[in-house]
């Protein structure tokens, strides 16, 4: 499920927690009054303690805040943004920081939950094992195996694509390619393959692979565990497949989202560090951490991977048998061997670049749930700064869903002048009150902004096209009752969907009690791809073409 982070500091224990929430950025105002230099702007949850907290939370003692605070622009500017983004400040410093001290508990239940669940559904559920116990024939679930499902996996079993798209001899089905290849609001061919990839994508390989294979009967291309240099592990993962292995006329590819029970993931959506790139804006500084392309503790890598080098980027972009090879070149420089090998960006753009090549007719899709959509838009923004023009040209579709937001108002412009030309390419898929979409805050004055064609479906899967979706930043008395009720509602429709809309939408006992806790906290709830499937399949059709 989002975070929602660029997996923000992931690591263990004391000195991980302290380094992966005291480096978090917060946002403020920032011009290009420096010319074409790089900007940041951190805050540092542990700078000062719980005292001097509440002074400047309740006071707005100023000369505490700073403790939190630091830029590249000065002392001036840190106390500026100190007295002005007060709030926005306390709330992600006291959520982070409550996050993080449960961060081994949230592990821990992770791996029960997830273990308990696989034990229950390898065994036929509760009966099941109890006969099994008593036979000594109990079978054990393996994490690594292709029928381990993920947490999110239970929270919603369905794999197969919708109606006509599985089906057996699809790759030459005219019909099939003509509706996969259009991009249009209401295409709910292609929004379904991303929503049901943007889902997998959160197994692990050997599942990914025979969904892939055996129920959509399309190609597998490669699976990435990939590097990030900043947490000092393998914390983002994506696939790519495409329609079909020869001749394809389609590349997908799925980045994985916010995880239910990683801290760092959830640190992240409430993190609000940003990096200024010159002529970009700012963007979300533990995205691109996860996108592998900096490490916030030497900010020079951020410039290194993210500045046009005429120079570097010639000989990177070449598509010859060469191109690993000199990636990892440019990369070892500045990452060292193991970054340069596996980090997402890098990774995934050789690989699509070669897939490109060998597919002269295909055209690429990405996507991308919660933490997953906001990789899947910053992919094609690195690739539109590095001038890979030949390979934007060849982009399908961008489509994201329960997306948080990635940068500032100027990369909204930079970016539309390539998504939205000569037609919308780019479809932001926001469900209801889903929280992360409202994360990282935004105001009239703070910096985070979305963009992109925003879909918006209501808990009656009404589907509305509009600039931002309703309540954009959530946490506001406004909307307090209404979000409860629409809470109760969506466990009273969970528990008919399955008399009301027939088997395929029957919520079963676990998505039921996330429905529960939606109660307590509807936003969370919310956020399930459970709805963000329904809502491509039982949407009404857009007003809007």
């Amino acid at each position: 499920m989002t975070g929602e982070s660029a997996r923000n500091g992931r690591g263990t224990d004391g000195d991980s927690e302290s380094r992966d929430l005291g480096d978090s950025c917060a946002g403020g105002h920032c011009g290009f009054a420096d010319g074409d230099a790089f900007q940041y702007l951190t805050v540092n949850p542990r700078g000062g303690g719980v005292r001097d907290l509440v002074k400047y939370g309740a006071w707005g003692d100023a000369r505490s805040g700073v403790k939190f605070l630091e830029s590249s622009k000065g002392d001036d500017f840190v106390g500026t943004v100190a007295r002005d983004h007060r709030w926005v400040i306390v709330v992600s410093i006291i959520a982070r920081r409550f996050i993080a001290f449960f961060r081994k508990p949230m592990e821990w239940t992770g791996f029960l939950v997830d273990f308990v669940l696989n034990l229950l559904s390898e065994n036929g559920n509760f009966l099941g094992l109890l006969c099994n116990v008593i036979r000594g024939k109990v079978t054990v679930p393996h994490r690594d195996s292709d029928t381990f499902i993920s947490t999110v996996g239970h929270l919603d079993g369905r794999i197969d694509l919708y109606k006509g798209m599985n089906v057996p001899d699809q790759h030459g089905d005219s019909a099939f390619e003509e509706s996969i290849m259009k991009v249009e609001l209401g295409n709910r061919t292609l929004m379904d393959l991303c929503i049901m990839a943007s889902k997998l994508a959160y197994e692990n390989e050997k599942v990914v692979r025979n969904v892939v294979v055996q129920h959509w009967k399309m190609h597998f291309v490669d699976f990435y565990n990939c590097w990030n240099d900043y947490q000092k592990e393998r914390s983002t993962q994506v696939f790519i497949l495409c329609d079909k292995p020869v001749d394809a006329n389609l590349i997908l590819i799925s980045f994985r989202g916010t995880e239910p029970f990683d801290a760092d993931d959830w640190c992240t959506d409430f993190d609000y560090s940003w990096y200024e790139i010159p002529k970009l804006g700012k963007v979300h500084m533990g995205f691109l951490e996860a996108l592998g392309l900096a490490n916030r503790t030497n900010t020079v890598t951020f410039q290194e991977n993210l500045q046009l080098d005429k120079k570097k980027f010639t000989l990177a972009n070449d598509s010859d048998a060469s191109d690993s090879e000199a990636l990892a070149s440019t990369s070892n420089k500045v990452f060292g061997p193991e970054m340069a090998e596996m980090t997402a960006y890098y990774a995934v753009r050789s690989k699509l670049k070669s897939l490109l090549e060998e597919h002269k007719n295909a055209k690429f899709v990405v996507t991308g749930h919660s933490l997953g959509g906001a990789l899947a838009i910053l992919f094609p923004t690195v690739l539109v700064l590095h001038e890979e023009k030949e390979v934007m040209r060849r982009l399908l579709g961008l489509y994201t869903f329960g997306q948080p937001r990635v940068g500032d108002r100027q990369l909204q412009r930079f970016m539309e002048q390539h998504l939205d030309y000569p037609y919308p390419k780019y479809f932001r898929v926001v469900y209801c009150n889903d929280v992360v979409p409202r994360l990282p805050y935004d105001d009239r004055t703070f910096l985070y902004k979305h963009f992109g064609i925003c879909l918006y479906y209501d808990s009656w899967y009404t589907e509305q096209k509009m600039e931002e979706e309703p309540n954009r930043n959530y946490f506001g008395p406004r909307y307090l009752i209404s979000e409860y009720l629409n809470a109760i509602w969506e466990l009273f429709r969970g528990l008919t969907m399955g008399y009301t809309h027939g088997p395929e939408y029957e919520e079963g006992w676990f998505s039921i009690l996330l429905r529960v806790v939606g109660l307590v906290l509807p936003g969370l709830s919310a956020h399930s791809l459970t709805d963000y499937i329904n809502s491509m399949r039982l949407g009404k059709e857009p007003m809007f073409k």
